[in-house]
């Protein structure tokens, strides 16, 4: 190897190694977030324009807009905090966004099981479906 090669190689070898967050990883944080009740976290993941479609349950509804959607979440998160099981993560990506579907169920004062479609574009959160399943199955552990 010449030294010009090895020189290359070492500078690249110390260079501070970055995680880069993909949709899973995006899916995971805002499950926690919910879990936590930690609305402020909830939301920095979403476009202003965001649709959110809430498919049974008190709060059901569909809800567009940041400001609409936080109420929904300041409500639900009276409720926590809770605990939460992920499982039967799937993710979908090409150049135009990712979905990340996933089994969730969320332990409080209640159980709630959720089927979760998650849709993102350049990087923020733009539709979300919530779709509240008591008979969910939670297969193995997606994270």
């Amino acid at each position: 190897m010449s030294i010009r090669k090895l020189s290359i190689a070492l500078a690249f070898a110390t260079l501070p190694l970055t995680a880069f967050a993909g949709p899973a990883d995006e899916a995971k944080a805002h499950f926690s977030a919910i879990g936590a009740g930690n609305v402020d976290g909830i939301m920095s993941q979403y476009a202003g324009d965001a649709t959110f479609q809430w498919v049974g349950g008190p709060l059901n509804g569909a809800y567009t807009g940041t400001d609409k959607i936080q109420e929904v979440w300041s409500k639900f998160s009276k409720n926590g905090p809770f605990e939460v099981n992920v499982s039967n993560v799937d993710t979908s990506a090409n150049d135009k966004g990712a979905t990340v579907t996933a089994n969730v169920e969320f332990k409080g004062r209640a159980v709630v099981k959720v089927r979760y479609v998650l849709v993102y574009r350049d990087g923020k959160l733009v539709n979300e479906v919530w779709q509240i399943d008591p008979k969910l199955a939670m297969g193995s552990t997606g994270y």
